[in-house]
């Protein structure tokens, strides 16, 4: 099983996997491990990647990239209007309201949402992935900002979903990166200690997001988290290009906005000039060649410059920061350490404003660019059944306040509770219960939608259906179970009603406990949720919060008390305490059964099932196409690399080996194929190619295949030779009495010889032939059938010149009343060995110091 951690960053995107011996970030074909967020469409096929960044400028139409923050918006949506300004490639509304992005693909029009565009970077994501691990990738861990909204988290489980991945958790940045870090960490406080707090800083490319957690060992909690989702690396970089770009105006009177490919240029080089003042801060030039009009263009910056001009967005760093203080209720001397990620971290004046806020350095420990991949390979290896990790337990915070409203069953006045506050433990689950006599509504929102970085404050619309009135005509309670998942996203996951049912049975027990109800938080952490009464009852009452029980240890759901289950509207409604009655008449016993009933969610962004299995078929035939493009192109180019081959290689090595008729004609198909390659074979079908290079290799091979025959049958002749020679020596040593081959049978060593002698004769023959031959003639025998003939020779003679001597066992020793009898013993050369003077060896007898005998025995 695949374990694998994706940071799908605006500007670039990381994989991590879990192996055998940790987390590993792993490289794309390129050898890099940082892949760009950017996918380019041609008339054949995409390129997603490092190949598609590298045509960002010269194909900036159709190249798309700064996506990201698209997922989940309307067109009309003003941030959308903002940034649509800033883009070489055209943005325009989809049908459902959202996001498209316009382009030339297989030379026709194209529209593609955000969810697409997505879905063929995880593609390629997903591809490098397998690549690297060498089987099929499905489930995998993603990471989004902490400033997500529900809307854009469904639109990145769509793009997952589209391309085949199974999401096994959206993992805010912050969070992966907190995991990361205490995961390893062997000196955290005991559970029952105060933890130690650490805060977290991120600046990427397009954010700034900063968590505070708190740690203990094997557990991590997020305490708060704060952000600014419009400032991060491109903001600096966006200071630079509009200083430069006012510059270029009065020094060369260019204006570098009116084309976007000068623009784009502009952009790049202010992004390596900004790196490179990070690590120095002396006078930094700035060039670039053929800019506009042919003109070249040059400038300089330095540190000091760069910092005033971003003085303004280097007080913004601050707010953040205070808020996440204000939030946890955290003092600087509270905070252990603060640890910074993102590249735009490196901005030292960036730096310097974070450690001067807290009052000690920062630090970095982790790796800036990866932690966030490695957080999410973490927790894809934690929820894995395939790999056992280190106890750890990740508890998330709600980054927005959650609210619930609904309408009162015979009042126009509506009923409004925050069901999740801000930071709330997620993820997490609560019971509500309403009294009703039929189907009602319940719509989510965010309760405060200033803090929002989301123009709608709706999170959808919940319809509880089959609610119906108990056969007496009260009113049926009915338990909606609330939920913020392990996605981050709100959600009503179940509803039941509360069914009475009278039994005649004496003496059955009531059924009072709701066993479809969730584990019960600790009394203590109940709070204000628990025992909420509205004015009107109509409205419905929530007289329990509880919480999912989504941790395996917690205890099994605790049961409702029999007084709250039977209590009467009217009780409800006046909401007072029952007090002391003397014994009631006996009633008939009731038996309390739990209905599930359907919710209908209509939530704000949400693709369609018809249109997500549209863009699922539609992403399989644009691999497809781009599998048949790469083989229709590797073809292609397998015919150009011969063509150069053996045009280079007929003038050199293979000159001898080709006669001058053929050298002529193979010249001349050369000549021919490569003409045909840059005129009508530039766009030709896959067989086409093929069909040139079958035609060029039947005149090439034999060709090349003669060369090696040259080359290696001298090699191969000399090592039968010495074949022949060291078993021919054997033969003479043999008929020469010597004692090392007495052994040997006389009729095996003549099949050795006469097998000598045949293949001596064998090669003398070919040999003999061959140096008839000339070079640009096929050879008389191939080096297979010399290796052949070694292998034959040595099948026959080795066997009988290797095989052992017979070992000549040693008699058995007779037992004698006074000990073995050692009084003679023969060796394995016949000779004769008296008493102590034996041989030491296995199974002989040899006295030791004091006279006795040892038995030396197998």
């Amino acid at each position: 099983m695949s374990v694998v951690g994706l940071d799908v960053g605006s500007q670039s995107c990381y994989i991590a996997v879990a192996r055998a011996g940790g987390i590993e970030t792993i490289a794309n074909e390129f050898s890099d491990r940082c892949t760009p967020s950017v996918i380019s469409f041609g008339p054949k096929n995409r390129t997603i990647g490092v190949a598609a960044k590298n045509q960002q400028i010269t194909h900036a139409n159709n190249t798309v990239s700064s996506f990201k923050r698209f997922h989940g918006r309307a067109f009309n949506d003003p941030f959308i209007q903002k940034e649509k300004e800033n883009l070489s490639y055209d943005v325009v509304p989809m049908k459902n309201g959202g996001v498209g992005i316009k382009v030339m693909y297989m030379d026709e029009e194209h529209f593609f949402s955000v969810e697409q565009i997505t879905a063929m970077l995880l593609t390629k994501l997903k591809e490098t992935a397998e690549n690297n691990l060498k089987k099929p990738v499905t489930d995998c861990v993603i990471s989004v900002p902490s400033f997500f909204t529900d809307a854009e988290r469904r639109s990145v489980l769509d793009a997952a979903q589209i391309v085949g991945l199974n999401c096994l958790r959206l993992m805010n940045d912050m969070t992966a990166v907190a995991l990361n870090y205490g995961i390893y960490k062997q000196d955290l406080p005991n559970a029952d200690e105060k933890p130690r707090v650490v805060v977290f800083v991120d600046m990427g490319h397009s954010s700034f997001q900063v968590s505070a957690c708190a740690f203990n060992k094997g557990k991590l909690k997020v305490l708060g988290t704060a952000f600014d989702p419009f400032l991060g690396g491109k903001d600096f970089d966006e200071k630079i290009v509009e200083h430069f770009c006012a510059e270029f105006k009065t020094k060369y009177k260019l204006d570098a906005k009116s084309k976007i490919r000068a623009l784009l240029r502009l952009h790049q080089e202010c992004e390596k000039l900004k790196k490179l003042m990070s690590s120095n801060s002396t006078d930094l030039p700035l060039n670039i060649e053929c800019f506009m009009n042919d003109k070249d263009v040059s400038g300089k910056m330095n540190r000091s410059q760069f910092e005033e001009l971003c003085a303004e967005l280097l007080q913004k760093i601050e707010v953040p920061l205070h808020s996440l203080m204000e939030q946890t209720h955290l003092k600087a001397e509270d905070v252990s350490a603060i640890e910074i990620v993102g590249g735009a971290t490196r901005i030292p004046a960036v730096k310097e404003r974070i450690a001067k806020f807290f009052g000690k350095d920062v630090s970095t420990t982790l790796n800036a660019d990866e932690a966030v991949a490695r957080g999410c390979a973490l927790q894809c290896a934690i929820l894995s059944p395939a790999f056992k990790v280190r106890e750890f337990s990740v508890t998330d915070a709600v980054p927005f306040p959650i609210s619930l409203v609904w309408n009162h069953d015979s009042e126009e006045t509506e009923g409004v509770h925050e069901v999740f506050g801000r930071n709330h433990a997620a993820p997490f689950s609560k019971v509500l219960t309403f009294l009703r006599r039929g189907p009602f509504e319940l719509e989510a929102f965010y309760s405060d939608p200033q803090g929002v970085p989301y123009p709608e404050a709706k999170i959808g619309r919940f319809v509880v259906q089959n609610v119906s009135a108990q056969k007496d005509g009260e009113k049926s309670r009915v338990k909606v179970k609330v939920r913020v998942n392990t996605h981050g996203i709100f959600t009503i996951s179940t509803a039941s009603m509360v069914e009475k049912v009278p039994t005649e049975e004496e003496g059955g027990a009531t059924v009072d406990a709701d066993t479809d109800c969730p584990n019960q938080r600790p009394a203590e952490s109940l709070d204000a949720d628990k025992n909420i009464q509205q004015d009107n009852s109509e409205a419905g009452t929530q007289p329990q919060v509880q919480t999912d029980g989504q941790q395996p240890s917690q205890a099994p759901p605790s049961p409702e008390l029999p007084s709250e289950e039977s209590k009467s509207p009217d009780a409800d409604k006046a909401n007072e305490k029952k007090v002391d009655q003397p014994p009631e008449a006996k009633k008939p016993k009731i038996k309390v059964v739990n209905v599930e009933l359907p919710v209908e969610a209509n939530l704000v962004w949400q693709l369609g099932r018809d249109l997500l299995n549209m863009y699922i078929e539609t992403e399989g035939k644009m691999i497809m196409q781009d599998k048949l493009e790469k083989e229709r192109n590797d073809a292609k180019n397998a015919v150009e690399e011969c063509v150069y081959e053996f045009r280079d290689k007929l003038c050199g090595p293979y000159e001898k080996f080709i006669c001058e008729q053929e050298h002529e004609k193979f010249s001349r198909l050369l000549t021919e194929t490569e003409d045909w390659l840059y005129e009508e074979g530039e766009d030709q079908a896959k067989q086409a190619y093929i069909d040139k290079l079958e035609e060029l290799m039947k005149m090439g091979t034999p060709v090349k295949v003669r060369f090696q025959e040259a080359e290696e049958r001298p090699k191969v002749l000399e090592e039968l030779g010495q074949r022949l020679q060291h078993y021919a020596k054997i033969v003479a040593d043999f008929r020469g009495k010597d004692e090392k081959y007495n052994h040997i049978d006389e009729s095996e060593m003549k099949k050795v010889e006469k097998s000598i002698n045949e293949v001596m004769e064998w090669m003398n023959n070919v040999m003999n032939a061959q140096a008839k031959r000339s070079l640009d003639q096929d050879p008389v025998v191939r080096t297979q059938e010399i290796r052949a003939k070694v292998k034959e020779l040595n099948n026959v003679c080795e066997p009988v010149v290797t095989q052992p001597k017979p070992k000549i066992e040693s008699p058995k020793l007779e037992r004698t009343p006074n000990g073995p009898n050692i009084d003679k013993k023969e060796d394995f050369e016949g000779k004769t060995h008296v008493g102590a003077e034996a041989p030491h060896q296995n199974g002989d007898c040899h006295p030791n110091e004091k006279g006795s005998v040892n038995m030396d025995l197998d």
